[in-house]
């Protein structure tokens, strides 16, 4: 004889683990006509000196009407979700041929020695904030004041030049960066900046391709310039 324990069973997903991955695919008419056949077994093979208390069969309907209802909320989420991913790449593709910043410290001279822009992002007020420009070899090309600076993003722009005034070759180079407030270090992060080539989407994500083939989430844009 089919008891309530079993059809309770069968809907709670908790309660049998062999079966709940199977339920959960389960569209909300399948699940529905499922509940039926099995209350109508129930009922037809139940105990006449014994029959089925009706609170048992409320419970079950609200079990079914709670796994219906989620089956049908986790499709809506889905749905939201896709449009929501559609809407991010589109507003991504408004980037592409622009600059962006993101984490990282590389500089790139050009053969015309043309200025370029970075920048930097304080975890708080510093008094004075520097940064030191490095060649591939980390010898020391540059030293840059920023002066007192608010938390957040600052840009600074390098016009390609030594300490001494002379055009540094073409290449790449790194900066560091120096923050304080009075006595104490501030910390911070760098950003350089990066022309924005391509966007994509890789597993449910928008991603940007940028300059130099680095791949970044849409999300890790800091500024764009």
């Amino acid at each position: 004889m089919t008891s309530a324990s079993t059809i309770s069973g069968l809907l709670d997903p908790g309660a049998a683990a062999g079966l709940a991955p199977a339920a959960s695919k389960d569209s909300a008419k399948e699940l529905n006509d499922r509940f039926l056949k099995l209350l109508v077994a129930q009922m037809k093979n139940q105990d006449p000196l014994n029959p089925m208390d009706n609170a048992q069969v409320t419970s079950q309907m609200a079990q079914i009407n709670t796994v219906t209802g989620i089956n049908g909320l986790n499709d809506t989420v889905g749905k939201l979700l896709e449009q929501f991913g559609a809407m991010e790449a589109l507003q991504a593709s408004q980037l592409t041929g622009r600059s962006v910043l993101v984490t990282g410290n590389q500089l790139a001279i050009d053969d015309k020695g043309s200025p370029v822009v970075a920048g930097v992002d304080l975890a708080a007020p510093a008094d004075r904030v520097a940064v030191e420009i490095r060649d591939a070899s980390g010898n020391l090309v540059r030293s840059l004041s920023l002066g007192a600076a608010d938390s957040g993003i600052t840009r600074f722009t390098w016009d390609g030049k030594s300490d001494e005034g002379a055009q540094v070759a073409a290449g790449n180079y790194s900066f560091t960066l120096k923050a304080s407030a009075g006595a104490s270090e501030v910390n911070g992060s760098q950003l350089m900046a990066r022309t924005v080539e391509a966007v994509t989407r890789n597993n449910g994500s928008t991603q940007l391709v940028l300059a130099g083939g680095i791949r970044i989430a849409y999300g890790d844009v800091k500024q764009i310039l």
